[in-house]
């Protein structure tokens, strides 16, 4: 039990002040609302380049260091038995020459061309610049802020960061050296744009491309990309997917066939567990060439490894290569044969694909055929822009003499790819169209009516085509009136002698003509008219 209150020792006196004044409190909140609250404003425009320049260059230095350490613990390990004293002069020249190659196998990855001993080599590893997009992308996401300030700052940082290395390495010489700030500027500027498009507080993607189609109607006035070809881009990109995976599927398939190959080549480099790795860091970089260049057989082009080679699914022509073991991959002489010669047809199921994946989210009753061609052109779109540029970055010179034609043909290719996808996705999208609109079931009703006999019933043409209660049946008569009219009129009144106009819907009669007819003998044919094709009586 609580206990009762205290009394207070005070006497309250009317209008006695027993506590702080009634108007404080009052002033004190006026105080605050008119007060200007600290509001969340968003960070200043310096920590977002602050933010874009060290996610940039931490994207930089990671993918730089993947391929720069295994370069000099490789040149150390295969040099400390040879060599009596580590610290020997010139030791650290040679150490600064593994760097400077592996900085330019680096730039090689970002499409600037390797120059060393009077030998250029063009050919981009691929898989060095997917290390370097991934670094970027991850960097970005985590450090980075979504704004375009920072994908600015972290883009030049990146083309200058880029610029530098090859200004260090001198392995781009000449006008070489210019088209490092172009690499810089498309890998960094796209690396942040995934990475910085990825993070929680960024637009989706559907709502950027609004945006960008807001805008574009406002400067234009006329709508440049339709939701129609938004949804052939979508049905382009599955394509290229199924198309990356079934390359993928290829190279497995050709490297578990040539394991031998590859296995005597390993044997007899005996390149230890430090060359071991380099191999490995080698392949793994080539590895999306390879697989472009699998797409190329897949379509019919092919690829060649060197001048005077040719694979294709049609034939082989090899001849001598590097002693890489990824390249006892490659396909030999019994990849061609009758059956691999229908490997384009692989291509063209793609576009099938493509095709239903875009028609089920159409509504056909709604389709215009002017739908249907920019649908069409987004799926043909998508792998035409990919493979062109795909396989104009993994083809290039691999080395002196005959090896400097190593890749496909890259417009040669994109345009067989498009042209096959795109026939696979025509063939879904004009048959469903085509059926939508019934179009092959009235062709077909004419071809069946056009080949019946004249042994053929009314009754019969009535349900073939389809008229239901609203046809009528016009015959004539060459014979004169029709037995029963006196008179010469015909059943409806019309005066015309000779001819009826009867409902196919009408009382039974004995006639096996339908109701309402008589016999058939000595009556000419006449065409069946459909639902709103009655001919006047």
């Amino acid at each position: 039990m609580s206990a009762p209150p205290r009394p207070s020792s005070a006497t309250r006196t009317p209008g006695a002040r027993t506590s702080r004044p009634a108007s404080r409190p009052t002033a004190r909140r006026s105080r605050l609302v008119e007060e200007p609250t600290p509001a969340e404003h968003e960070p200043p425009t310096v920590s977002h380049i602050v933010a874009g320049v060290l996610a940039a260059g931490q994207a930089l230095v990671l993918s730089l260091a993947v391929v720069v350490l295994p370069a000099v613990v490789a040149y150390l390990v295969g040099t400390a038995a040879m060599s009596p004293a580590p610290g020997t002069p010139g030791d650290g020249a040679e150490v600064r020459s593994a760097v400077d190659v592996a900085m330019g196998i680096w730039l090689l990855g970002h499409g600037v061309p390797l120059t060393a001993d009077a030998v250029t080599v063009s050919l981009a590893p691929l898989g060095i610049a997917g290390l370097a997009l991934f670094a970027t992308y991850v960097s970005a996401k985590r450090f980075a802020t979504t704004s375009v300030a920072a994908w600015a700052a972290g883009t030049v940082t990146y083309a200058l960061c880029t610029t530098a290395v090859a200004a260090v390495a001198g392995s781009a010489p000449g006008w070489t050296l210019a088209t490092a700030p172009l690499a810089g500027l498309f890998m960094g500027g796209l690396g942040m744009a995934l990475g910085i498009l990825a993070r929680p507080d960024a637009p989706a993607a559907t709502e950027l491309g609004e945006r960008v189609e807001v805008l574009a109607r406002r400067a234009t006035g006329v709508d440049l990309v339709p939701a129609t070809l938004r949804l052939g881009l979508r049905g382009g990109t599955l394509a290229v997917a199924l198309l990356l995976g079934g390359g993928a599927l290829l190279v497995a398939a050709w490297a578990l066939a040539g394991r031998a190959t590859s296995s005597d080549i390993i044997t007899a480099l005996e390149p230890g567990w430090t060359g071991g790795i380099v191999f490995a860091v080698a392949q793994l970089a080539l590895l999306p060439n390879l697989v472009l260049w699998a797409i190329a057989w897949l379509a019919g082009p092919g690829f060649a490894i060197g001048e005077g080679t040719s694979f294709t699914p049609f034939g082989t022509i090899s001849g001598p290569l590097p002693a890489i073991p990824l390249l006892g991959a490659l396909p030999g002489e019994d990849w061609a044969n009758p059956i691999t010669a229908w490997a384009p047809v692989l291509v063209v199921a793609c576009g099938v694909a493509a095709g239903l994946f875009v028609w089920r989210r159409l509504e056909p009753s709604l389709v215009r055929w002017s739908d249907v061609g920019w649908v069409l052109g987004g799926i043909v779109l998508t792998p035409a822009v990919v493979m062109l540029l795909g396989q104009w970055m993994a083809a290039g010179a691999g080395g002196p003499g005959r090896l400097a034609d190593v890749g496909a043909n890259p417009l040669v290719t994109a345009g067989l790819v498009a042209a096959e996808v795109g026939g696979g996705a025509a063939a879904v999208l004009l048959g469903a169209k085509l059926d939508a609109v019934g179009l092959p079931a009235r062709l077909r009703d004419r071809v069946e009516e056009a080949g019946r006999g004249p042994e053929s019933s009314v009754a019969d043409l009535l349900h073939d085509e389809g008229s239901g209660a609203d046809a009528v049946v016009v015959a004539e008569r060459s014979d004169g009136p029709e037995p029963g009219d006196s008179d010469g009129a015909g059943p409806d009144g019309s005066g015309e002698p000779g001819r009826s106009v009867e409902s196919d819907t009408a009382g039974d009669s004995d006639s096996p003509d339908g109701p309402g007819f008589p016999d058939r003998a000595g009556w000419p044919d006449r065409p069946v008219a459909g639902a709103g094709d009655t001919e006047p009586a």
